[in-house]
């Protein structure tokens, strides 16, 4: 009876041990997003940090953005945001808002495996703006 409880609780924790690596990685930031404005932005790996592109979903032009040469490229292929580090529960790195062509310090935090939370902040992250974007893959 003592051999059937402790196989039990070493089958438990076996799978328990097995399912961390993958709640892990289905909270993870990388992967395709649908932006809130529908646009499709990828995060991956880039170096030891994370970035992301916007891959589509838009046929915006570039038009804020502070440097005048680049007012007319398409906002499909720029970097959206970059140098996304691990910082406890959220990554933190920089965002660019192709609405107002201004640069933020930024925070990804992973809500689920089909969610995150963007937020863009001003004044050392007293005042940010936040979405939240669904997995698409």
């Amino acid at each position: 009876m003592m051999h059937k409880r402790i196989g039990g609780v070493l089958v438990l924790l076996t799978g328990l041990v097995a399912a961390q690596p993958l709640a892990a990685r289905a909270a993870e930031i990388d992967g395709t997003w649908r932006t809130e404005h529908g646009w499709l932005v990828r995060i991956a790996p880039c170096g030891a940090v994370r970035c992301g592109k916007v891959m589509g979903g838009t046929s915006m032009r570039d038009k804020y953005n502070p440097n005048p040469a680049l007012r007319q490229r398409k906002v499909v292929g720029i970097r959206l945001m970059w140098g996304l580090r691990k910082q406890g529960g959220s990554y933190k790195g920089k965002l660019y808002n192709p609405k107002d062509g201004k640069t933020y310090v930024g925070y990804v935090k992973p809500l689920s495996a089909s969610a995150i939370k963007l937020s863009g902040c001003i004044l050392g992250g007293l005042l940010c703006r936040s979405q939240t974007w669904k997995r698409v893959k």
